[in-house]
């Protein structure tokens, strides 16, 4: 099974500049790092990144967390240098960290749901160790950093627009797959458009996903385009003029679904939102398309994770990103900002401060800590 391991140094300003500009693209290797006894560059603090099967370029988790550890070595490049592993397959997932904790890094930073089994075995036969999984709530051990989103806030708010913008009055949602991590967001969006419908007495029809019987579309696949594209098309032939897919790098498949249908419309009249990150700067060649994006802070907290364990402050226990904190949040609308009504905007913000005082508590059947 083909790895890539790549250590990272701030002396290359290409990387630098990547992190900063909040691009995603895969490291190089740097010939200024050196390994040196107990898997540590000479004088430096370690942080070692496990990525999912989706790979470093998702445009989605795995990459913003391999922002967050170019940002924490932006901090002190003196004192911290990352790198990461990258899994092919779950069978990959347990060798990788094995291979980490084998170079004794500072910390394992571990990307998804799904390597959460591996991640906590590993914590387990190694209590000194320090990790951090992003998208999985709490463990007992006290040294995992739990890194989570309550990202049905601001996918209740990402359907409340989408509600308010659609002009067929159908929109649509997919997963990658039926995990927590994806059906929250979905459950966020599905409520978000209820409420709508609720405000301003319209019957718009959510196709994907149904929040009460949590049964709807999934491509069963953080990879494959193709499947992404395919769903969307039938959407988009369904009546569907908003499409919001939850499938990490798939929903490139849907991007290119939402281009052709107006391309063959002579008109943009099918539009979408991202999801993780914000579209317009992972995937700038699709902006047009994107009403706007439905984020998670993974940067921030992955960069506190490994700073705080560079400086001897990790505590580990569960990290909870929401409106309230900044950690979930709708992206810029960029290209749609004089399209969106001045009334619905009104609307969003006054639901988002509505959901941080609790006036307002979106419906969710996933766990969230």
């Amino acid at each position: 099974m083909r790895k890539s391991i790549i250590a990272v140094t701030v002396a290359s300003a290409v990387t630098l500049l990547a992190a900063a500009c909040g691009s995603a693209g895969t490291p190089s290797s740097s010939s200024s790092s050196t390994t040196g006894t107990g898997g540590t560059t000479t004088g430096k603090f370690l942080g070692c990144m496990v990525t999912d099967t989706g790979g470093i370029d998702d445009k989605s988790f795995n990459a913003s967390s391999w922002q967050g550890m170019q940002q924490a070595q932006a901090t002190d490049p003196s004192k911290i240098s990352v790198k990461f592993l990258q899994s092919t397959s779950a069978a990959d997932y347990a060798s990788n960290i094995s291979a980490f904790l084998g170079e004794k890094c500072g910390i394992v930073v571990t990307v998804g749901f799904l390597m959460a089994q591996a991640t906590q075995t590993a914590a387990k036969s190694n209590s000194s160790a320090k990790f951090a999984i992003v998208d999985f709530p709490k463990f007992p051990q006290t040294n995992i950093d739990s890194l989570v989103f309550n990202t049905v806030q601001d996918g209740f708010l990402g359907g409340y627009l989408a509600a308010g913008m659609t002009k067929t009055g159908k929109v649509a949602t997919f997963g990658g797959q039926k995990l927590p991590t994806v059906t929250i967001y979905m459950d966020g969006f599905w409520d978000g458009v209820q409420y709508y419908n609720s405000q301003h007495h319209k019957n718009v029809t959510v196709l994907g996903w149904n929040e009460k019987t949590q049964s709807g579309e999934f491509t069963n696949s953080f990879t494959n385009l193709t499947l992404g594209q395919t769903i969307s098309q039938t959407f988009i032939s369904e009546g569907a003029d908003i499409i919001f897919p939850v499938a990490g790098g798939v929903g490139l498949g849907a991007a290119k679904a939402v281009q052709n249908a107006d391309n063959a419309a002579g008109s943009q009249k099918i539009n979408m939102m991202w999801v993780d990150t914000d579209g317009c700067i992972s995937a700038p060649q699709y902006c047009k398309y994107f009403i706007t994006s439905v984020e998670k802070g993974i940067q921030t907290a992955v960069k506190t994770s490994v700073t705080d364990a560079a400086n001897g402050t990790f505590k580990g226990g569960a990290y909870i990103g929401t409106l309230a904190n900044g950690g979930v949040s709708l992206a810029p609308y960029h290209d749609f900002a004089s399209k969106i009504p001045a009334s619905l905007q009104t609307e969003i913000n006054t639901i988002k401060q509505d959901i941080i005082s609790g006036k307002i508590v979106p419906v969710t059947k996933s766990p969230v800590q």
